[in-house]
C-alpha cells in the first residue's frame, strides 16, 4: 500500500458520518403520575440490552432522578454553563452505569447567554454521543414555556398518562399546546403514549383509544400506542426504598411491562422510524427558539 493510497483511507475515515445518540424526551401533563419511574426503569432496561445511557433531568426545581437514584450530583448543567465544567464533570453515574445530568438552571438562563458562551454548551453537549446511544429527557410535568420547548425540539415524545380523568384532561391539554405551537412539525415530532398504573393490561389500549379519538378529531395528530404499566406494590415499594423497580424486583409485573415497552422502542423498524439527531441539536433547537 502506497503512501497516497493511505492518505485517502484516512481521509474516508474522517468522512464517515458520526454516530448520534437518540433523543427520547419523557412527559406528563400533570405531576405524579409515574414519569420520572417511566424514565429510570426505561434506562435500565435499554442498558439490559446492552445500550449505554444518560438521562437529562429537566424537571427544574425538583429532583425526582437523583431521589430515585439515591444519589446526589456533585456538578449540574449550571456547573458546565458558568463553571466551566466539562460534559463528564457533570454526569453522575447510578445503578447499572445509568448516567444523569441535574438541570439545575442552567436551560432556564440560556436565553441571556452570549454567542460564544452557547458555542462553548454546544460543543460539550455534541461529546455526549460518543458517550451513549440513548438520553432521555425527562421534563417537568404540565404547561409550561419551558416543558413545550423541550417537547418542541425532540423528535420521539412518550406521554405518560394514567385512567384517572384528571390526567387524561391534562394530557389533551399538553398536546393542544404543542400541536399549536408555532415550531411544532407533525413530521418531525411523534407522541407514543405510555398508559400507567391501569389495573389490568387490556384499560391501556381503552385509555389509548380514548384519548387518542379525540386528539385525531380536533388537533388532527394521531399518536402511537406503546403499551401500559400495571399498578403495581412492588413498583411503589421501590420508590420507598430509592432503587429501580427493574432492579429491586425483576420479578415484578411492572418491571416486565417495562421491558415490554423497552422492547418495542428498540425494535429494528422502529428504530429506523426514528431520526437520531444527537443532543447537540436537540439544544440548538431550544436556544433557537429563545433568541
Amino acid at each position: 500500500m502506497d503512501q497516497a493510497e493511505q492518505l485517502r483511507i484516512l481521509k474516508a475515515g474522517r468522512q464517515q458520518p458520526k454516530s448520534l445518540a437518540r433523543v427520547i424526551t419523557v412527559t406528563s401533563g400533570k405531576g405524579g403520575v409515574g414519569k420520572s419511574n417511566t424514565s429510570i426503569n426505561l434506562a435500565i432496561q435499554f442498558r439490559k440490552k446492552g445500550k449505554k445511557v444518560i438521562i437529562l433531568d429537566a424537571d427544574f426545581g425538583l429532583a425526582n432522578i437523583e431521589i430515585m437514584f439515591g444519589a446526589v450530583p456533585k456538578h449540574n448543567l449550571f456547573d458546565l454553563i458558568y463553571q466551566g465544567k466539562s460534559i463528564k464533570d457533570i454526569i453522575t453515574w447510578g445503578p447499572m452505569d445509568v448516567g444523569f445530568i441535574s438541570g439545575g438552571s442552567g436551560i432556564a438562563g440560556m436565553s441571556n447567554l452570549s454567542r460564544d458562551y452557547l458555542s462553548y454548551i454546544i460543543q460539550n453537549l455534541d461529546q455526549l454521543d460518543s458517550l451513549t446511544d440513548i438520553i432521555i429527557v425527562d421534563t417537568g410535568a404540565g404547561i409550561s414555556d419551558a416543558v413545550l420547548e423541550f417537547l418542541v425540539a425532540s423528535g420521539e415524545i412518550l406521554l405518560v398518562t394514567t385512567p384517572e380523568p384528571t390526567s387524561i384532561t391534562d394530557s389533551y391539554s399538553l398536546l393542544k399546546a404543542l400541536y399549536r405551537h408555532a415550531r411544532f412539525d407533525p413530521d418531525v415530532t411523534k407522541v407514543k403514549l405510555v398508559a400507567n398504573r391501569v389495573a389490568k393490561e387490556s384499560e391501556g389500549p381503552v385509555l389509548f383509544r380514548k384519548l387518542n379519538a379525540v386528539v385525531e378529531r380536533y388537533l388532527k395528530v394521531p399518536m402511537v400506542y406503546l403499551g401500559c404499566v400495571p399498578d403495581d406494590t412492588q413498583l411503589s415499594r421501590s420508590v420507598m426504598q430509592q432503587v429501580p423497580v427493574s432492579l429491586q424486583y425483576p420479578g415484578a409485573r411492572s418491571t416486565a411491562a417495562y421491558e415490554r415497552i423497552a422492547e418495542r422502542l428498540l425494535d429494528k423498524r422502529e428504530e429506523e422510524r426514528q431520526l437520531s439527531r444527537g443532543m447537540a441539536a436537540f439544544f440548538s433547537h431550544i436556544i433557537a427558539g429563545k433568541r
